[in-house]
């Protein structure tokens, strides 16, 4: 019976979907890998993308449980953060999907994350992206990727993201093309709720979602035209899915949902270490006065007094997180590295010493271990952990580089310093530091691998002064 069901609701998809995957109606699959990698390349280079191990975790597991039930798809999905605090989500080229910090700000259940997820999904799934590029008939694919970048991130409200990824004119003049009609927005929403059905969130997440993102929209960024905005109509939408929903009832059979972190903790996390320092800690503490229990509020709490500086009370908000949820991998985390900035070394050694094994948060141990470890003086051992934080994700620990340029300059091998540095400056978008350190390491590094690397720095920093003339 259950097999019967899934293989019926698969027939269904495949059915569903198929109107909307058509060539005909979208530029072709290696035309749109082709300005996604032009796509990604503008968004990495902005350096907004959040490598948050903990969050990225609940994206990751809420998203890749969504597709699982879905049939092949001719891009791989990839779920991004983005380090921007306005309430958006957004599908780019070739199912990626970006989700910003700030709608995690906003919401409260993992339902709402996974029905909004759900309907990104949906716009890849049903190629919109792509149709509406189709639709505008333009082929730069440079342009078009500036372009996508500028409407899509500035279509938040004009947030950090925003700002960084200025919108031209040929932007401007193009936006009404590029934008998802309100057909595309109902199709995903749809779409959506037929997903949702499946993998044991609730599809009451989306209209609850879209009611928040409504209220969004009534603090301020309701003056913005549609085709300025990622997801138009957001009105007849909430009145649409309303109705769907009346007449829904759940399935006896209903897929387990995936383990992954209480949302409420992830939430606070995010605000505690990225949000707006004054807004979230003046509503944190407005919340933590009528739950003065809450161990996320608390968590939040902890690190936003650490981002003031105010260690000792950083300290006490997080250990007494702790003691309510004993053994939380990601209290200890924060706890250690809190500790290393209050100077209690061997505190901050023992405590992230336990977490350096966790399948997640395990990496980021040994990285403020390694810190740790480099102020105790324990030279060697704090080398091997950066160099094993830097093989296996060098993107999320751009410090690491600078750290490293420390060890080499105190171990006497100047080149390998100055290459570190070279690397930590062009990871910091600071150019020209990046080319005097890079060609310092050149007159006189040796091993010819790492020779290789620093030239092709070089190279892409040439290329990136030229794109800026």
């Amino acid at each position: 019976m259950k097999f019967a069901r899934r293989f019926l609701f698969g027939c269904f998809i495949l059915i569903f979907l198929g109107s909307t995957c058509t060539p005909a109606f979208a530029i072709s699959i290696p035309e749109e890998y082709k300005l996604s990698k032009e796509f990604m390349e503008m968004m990495e280079s902005q350096r907004i993308i959040l490598h948050d191990p903990i969050a990225m975790h609940m994206i990751n597991t809420v998203g890749y449980h969504i597709l699982s039930d879905l049939p092949f798809q001719p891009f791989d999905f990839t779920f991004y953060l983005i380090n921007d605090d306005s309430f958006n989500a957004f599908a780019s080229p070739a199912a990626n999907i970006f989700i910003y910090k700030g709608l995690l700000f906003a919401l409260d259940t993992i339902d709402e994350l996974a029905g909004i997820m759900a309907h990104e999904i949906a716009h890849a799934v049903s190629r919109h992206v792509s149709q509406s590029i189709d639709r505008s008939k333009l082929v730069n694919y440079g342009s078009m990727a500036g372009m996508l970048a500028g409407i899509l991130v500035g279509a938040a409200g004009g947030g950090e993201a925003a700002s960084a990824l200025a919108i031209g004119s040929a932007a401007a003049g193009q936006s009404v093309m590029l934008a998802f009609t309100r057909e595309n927005e109902t199709d995903a929403d749809q779409k959506a709720f037929l997903f949702l059905k499946e993998t044991g969130y609730s599809p009451q997440g989306l209209l609850s979602g879209l009611i928040k993102m409504r209220a969004s929209d009534y603090r301020g960024i309701e003056g913005i035209p549609d085709y300025f905005k990622t997801h138009p109509g957001t009105g007849n939408r909430i009145i649409h899915l309303a109705g769907i929903l009346e007449n829904y009832t759940p399935s006896r059979e209903i897929k387990t949902l995936p383990d992954t972190f209480e949302f409420g903790m992830v939430k606070y996390r995010l605000m505690g270490l990225y949000g707006n320092l004054e807004t979230s800690f003046n509503r944190v503490a407005t919340q933590l006065e009528s739950e003065p229990e809450n161990p996320a509020l608390l968590y939040g709490m902890g690190l936003l007094y650490a981002r003031k500086n105010q260690r000792g009370l950083a300290i006490s908000h997080l250990k007494k997180a702790l003691s309510i949820r004993l053994f939380e991998p990601m209290i200890l985390l924060e706890l250690g590295r809190v500790y290393i900035h209050d100077g209690q070394l061997e505190t901050a050694k023992n405590v992230l010493t336990g977490v350096t094994d966790n399948p997640i948060m395990g990496l980021w141990a040994k990285y403020y271990l390694a810190i740790a470890q480099l102020e105790s003086g324990e030279i060697l051992p704090a080398e091997k952990n950066l160099n094993q934080v830097l093989d296996e994700e060098p993107a999320a620990f751009p410090r690491a580089y600078y750290h490293m340029a420390n060890i080499m300059s105190q171990t006497n091998n100047q080149p390998m310093s100055h290459y570190y540095l070279g690397i930590y400056y062009f990871e910091s978008m600071d150019l020209k530091n990046a080319s005097r350190h890079l060609n310092r390491a050149l007159e006189s590094l040796e091993d010819p691998k790492i020779k290789e690397d620093a030239k092709k720095h070089l190279e892409r920093i040439s290329d990136l002064v030229k794109s800026r003339r």
